[in-house]
């Protein structure tokens, strides 16, 4: 098991600023959790675990990782996040904040229930989706990345896809020396990526109020231009091959010979 944790120093801005809970400041009270899991059919495992708090003390964010490095793995990672939420519940952490967790709760609720491993969010911890809490204040929907572009988070590691992410625990999973082969480089990317995903909802949480709607409306002005350009650079990229494959010198021969170009 991959263990890792960083210290990232944070300024709470201040309580206008930030995201409320029935008008109760939430921030140094709650945890930022996201999961990359795999999936085939039905939940197989986690494969990497990510979380978030902000500690006073440190004036920092201290961030907490788990990832599988094989098979063997898959009930110990389980076992471990468990005893990280009890640790965090008792050190006063009441709120547990995701963006669009419904997955994330399936996913972990069903591996713990194959596992035999007793325990339940929703008594533990009040449940914040930043998703749900965007859709009530402006009644849009967003996904993650362009509310990161909302809040003027840019993201320093490069993004994953889903399908990437799948593969490669898939391959964990079935392969037991695939971890080993890896490049650190490739592990590495993974890890940033999910410490990502956990810090910028709290700092989501943390400029809550600072995105207005004229913001929105601006953002989905660029978002709608940027489709345009890519709708119309598609079809002349398409107009581009139809014209090469119609002047191509062999076209006709081929056709002749009753074969389609």
């Amino acid at each position: 098991m991959l263990k890792q944790q960083e210290v990232i120093p944070v300024v709470v801005q201040g309580s206008e600023q930030t995201l409320k809970f029935h008008d109760k400041e939430i921030i140094r009270n709650a945890i930022f959790f996201d999961l990359e899991h795999y999936l085939y059919k039905e939940p197989i495992a986690i494969g990497v675990f990510g979380a978030a708090v902000y500690e006073e003390a440190e004036k920092a964010v201290i961030t907490t990782q788990y990832m599988i490095e094989n098979k063997k793995d898959a009930r110990a990672i389980l076992e471990m996040t468990k005893e990280y939420f009890i640790n965090q519940k008792n050190n006063g952490k009441q709120y547990l904040v995701t963006f669009s967790g419904n997955n994330d709760f399936l996913v972990i609720n069903h591996l713990y229930q194959k596992y035999d491993i007793s325990y339940s969010f929703e008594e533990e911890f009040v449940l914040i989706d930043l998703q749900k809490e965007y859709e009530q204040k402006f009644q849009k929907n967003i996904g993650l990345k362009n509310l990161e572009k909302l809040h003027q988070i840019d993201r320093g590691g490069e993004l994953i896809s889903g399908m990437t992410l799948a593969k490669t625990f898939s391959k964990i999973i079935k392969d037991q020396g695939y971890f080993d082969r890896m490049p650190l480089e490739k592990v590495e990317k993974i890890l940033k990526y999910n410490e990502e995903d956990v810090v910028n909802l709290f700092n989501i949480m943390n400029r809550w109020e600072s995105v207005t709607m004229e913001d929105v409306l601006i953002l989905e002005e660029k978002l709608q231009k940027e489709k345009m350009e890519k709708l119309a650079l598609k079809a002349l990229l398409e107009e581009q091959i139809e014209q090469e494959e119609s002047n191509h010198p062999f076209k006709g021969q081929k056709e002749e010979l009753g074969y389609s170009s």
